[in-house]
C-alpha cells in the first residue's frame, strides 16, 4: 500500500467525519461531534505530517499518532451508534473505513520498523 494511497483514504475519511460532525450538530449533539471531530480528522493530519518527518523514527512517530487517532474515533463510532446518534449503516461504513485505516497504518508502521 503506497503512502499516497494511504493519504487519499484518510482525507476521505476526514470529509466523511466533518459531514458526520455537521449532522450532529443539528442534531444539538456537540460533546462527542467535537471529539469525533478532533480525532477523525487529525489521522489524516499525521499521515501528511509522516510525509516529511526528520528521519525513521519520527515517520513511525507520527504514524503511532495517526493510529492513536484511529483507534479514538472508533470509539466515538462506538459511542454515537450505542447512543442512537448514528444509524447501523452508517457506523458500520465510518467504522469499516476506520478499521482499514487502523489496517493501512499498522502494515506501514512494521514496514518501516523491519526496515530499520
Amino acid at each position: 500500500m503506497s503512502d499516497s494511497k494511504l493519504r487519499d483514504i484518510s482525507l476521505d475519511f476526514a470529509v466523511s467525519i466533518i459531514n458526520l460532525v455537521k449532522e450532529l450538530k443539528l442534531k444539538k449533539e456537540n460533546i462527542i461531534s467535537n471529539q469525533i471531530g478532533r480525532s477523525g480528522t487529525s489521522i489524516g493530519a499525521n499521515i501528511r505530517e509522516a510525509q516529511y518527518a526528520h528521519g525513521k523514527a519520527d515517520f513511525v512517530s507520527k504514524l503511532q499518532i495517526a493510529l492513536k487517532e484511529a483507534n479514538e474515533t472508533g470509539y466515538w463510532l462506538e459511542l454515537l451508534y450505542k447512543t442512537n446518534y448514528i444509524d447501523e449503516a452508517t457506523h458500520k461504513s465510518l467504522d469499516s473505513a476506520c478499521t482499514s485505516i487502523r489496517v493501512m497504518l499498522i502494515s506501514s508502521i512494521n514496514t518501516v520498523k523491519s526496515k530499520q
